[in-house]
Parts: C-alpha cells; structure tokens; sequence
C-alpha cells in the first residue's frame, strides 16, 4: 500500500518477519519500546549494536520534547548526518517521539516505523501526525511528518497483553463499522477469530482500516476538513479517558465513544435501532466488563470534551452516524444528550 503525502510518499508493508532488521545497520539508529525489547531482545534484536540503540520507557509522562531531544542527542554522536536513518519500533507513543525527533534533526531525516501494536498498526502509522504533551497538556505540540516506510508484522501482536489488543480492537472496530455494512456484516462472522488472534483473518481487518484511513487523508492531509470523520468516537472516547485519569485505554475508550454517538443518533432517529444493535453486540465482545459499575461522572465528561483541541467554539461538535451508516457532523450537542447517553454507557458496561 502506498500512502501520498504532499511530503513524499510512503509504503506500508505487511510482512511474515523483520528479517531486514539483520541488514547494514551503518547508517540506522534505533528506538525500542523497552518492554517490546526485553520480549524479542534474543530473537530479533540481538544483531542490532548497542551504541546504536535507544530504549524507550513508552509512558504516557514520556512522549514529550524532552524525550525526543533525547533521541537527537544520541543521534548526533554518528558519523552519519542527514544520511542516518531512525528505525523505531514501539506502539504510538513510541512513534509520536520517533517522528517529532526525525522531522527537528537536520531539518529532516528519513525514518522507518515499525508498529508493535494493534492500536498503531491499524491507524496511526499512517497519516503523519505526531503528537507530544507539554505541561500539563495532551498533544499540545506536534508536527505532520510520515515515516518512509513501515512494516507491520503480525506475529508482534501475538504477545500483546490482553487489554492492549482489545484496545487495539476498538479502533479496528472502528475503521470498519465505518466500512459500511458490508464490513459490519463481516466482523459479526468473524469476531470470535478476531478475539483469537488468527492472522489470517485478523490482518485483513488490519489493510481495510488503513485503506479508509488513506482514502481521507490523501484528500485532507492536514486535518482542515473531512478528516474530522474519523474522529466517530474519539469525541467522547478523549472524554473518558480523560475522566478516568486513563486507566481506560484509547482503543477501548472509542469503542464506549461509538456506543455513546451511537445511541445520540438513536435519540435523534437519524439511526436505526438495529443497526445500533448490532454494533454495539460486537463492541460488547471487545470491552471489558465492569463488574463493579464504572462512574463516567456526566458534568466532567461535558468540562472534558470542552477541552477537547478539536473544539473549536462553545457548542460541542461530535461525529455521528446515519442509517446508510454514513458519517455526519454535527455541531448542536446538548448536554442533555452527553448525561442520558453517559448513563446509557454505565448500565451496557456493567451488564
């Protein structure tokens, strides 16, 4: 698959093995998430040298500046320059320090991207964004700077704790609700394979989420119009996560977004009650229970959205989707509806 970017353009490839890892490594410089380190340190990374390798804590406190002049500052005792290659390998928080870092030294540098999670490997590997807190901000600072290639390896995601693939599960969810119903039909077939990991079906799902993705940001690279469709459930996903203090993860918390926007356009009869059925039969499959009631606190969840950067004025602005499970935006979201949607989500979660 190959993305165009008004920067260059990009490939992903979606391969059996990493093997091009034991390549010339004379002009690379590597970032590792730490902990996909210590899994694969003997069978994939040990050919990697050391002086060339920097690992990464990928906690949240740590996609910052900071941690990206970090990665420069190591990079900068090669003999190569603008020649270096940064090779990083993590999930998105991973990414999102690798990326700022490759676009700020020399003024740009070539790098490649491999996703070592489910939530990466289905979205944000494509789509150029890179995104780092500052203070006490999310996402404040960020830049649109593509990796030059990106290989995404299914037999990664096999060690993936549980919670980490569900959440990567939402945003595959996502995507291909968004597909249509087509798409929806196929994952009503095939979710208990999907649960099971089987590549065969799981990398499938994987190729179509990027090939909705790439269709929209290829006609709205920077983020000025119908690339706001993919934010369906990341409205009230941020919010939750938000008012959690993130113990629910992103992947997961779009999925509780979708069951949210959903049922605002069931209120609205912009959708069928159907359809909101079915979706929310396979995202029950995806979550876990909360056996002990989970408190999405209706007034902070609004404050939250308010704080949202996509906001752009006074009225809260959501995705929302339509019988023909098409997308709409709309600008009008009341706060009634946020609380009565908020309370529709407590009881499906603890159920």
């Amino acid at each position: 698959m190959i993305v165009h970017s008004k920067s260059k353009n990009y490939e992903v490839h979606i391969v059996n093995n990493l093997d091009w890892l034991k390549g010339d490594s004379s002009n690379r410089f590597y970032v590792l998430d730490r902990k996909v380190y210590e899994i694969y340190k003997n069978e994939l990374f040990s050919c990697l040298p050391k002086e060339r390798m920097y690992l990464m804590d990928a906690r949240e406190e740590n996609k910052t500046i900071y941690t990206a002049l970090d990665v420069c500052a190591a990079m900068t005792v090669m003999a190569s320059k603008r020649n270096t290659r940064l090779v990083s390998i993590g999930g998105g928080i991973v990414q999102d320090v690798t990326g700022f870092a490759a676009n700020i030294l020399y003024r740009g540098i070539a790098w490649t991207f491999v996703p070592t999670t489910l939530l990466s490997a289905c979205d944000s590997c494509i789509g150029g964004k890179t995104s780092l807190n500052y203070d006490k901000f999310k996402n404040l600072l960020g830049t649109f700077y593509p990796p030059d290639e990106i290989y995404i390896c299914s037999s990664l995601f096999k060690t993936l704790e549980e919670g980490d693939f569900l959440s990567g599960l939402g945003e595959v969810v996502k995507f291909n609700v968004m597909g249509g119903d087509n798409q929806l039909a196929s994952m009503e077939k095939d979710m208990p394979e999907l649960l099971q990991r089987a590549p065969d079906k799981l990398l499938p799902y994987v190729k179509a989420s990027l090939e909705f993705k790439k269709n929209i940001i290829e006609e709205d690279e920077f983020d000025k119009g119908t690339r706001v469709l993919l934010n369906y459930g990341h409205t009230f996903g941020h919010a939750i996560e938000a008012v959690t203090d993130y113990a629910v993860p992103h992947g997961t918390a779009v999925a509780m977004g979708m069951v949210m926007a959903n049922r605002i356009s069931l209120s609205r009869c912009m959708i069928s009650e159907e359809v909101v059925h079915r979706i929310e039969k396979i995202i029950k499959r995806i979550i876990p229970l909360y056996k002990n009631g989970i408190d999405l606190k209706a007034g902070e969840l609004e404050v939250a959205i308010h704080k949202d950067k996509k906001q752009i004025d006074s009225n809260i602005t959501a995705i929302l989707m339509n019988n023909n499970i098409d997308l709409e935006i709309v600008h009008d979201i009341q706060s009634s509806e946020i609380k009565n949607a908020s309370k529709f989500l407590e009881k499906f979660l603890s159920e």
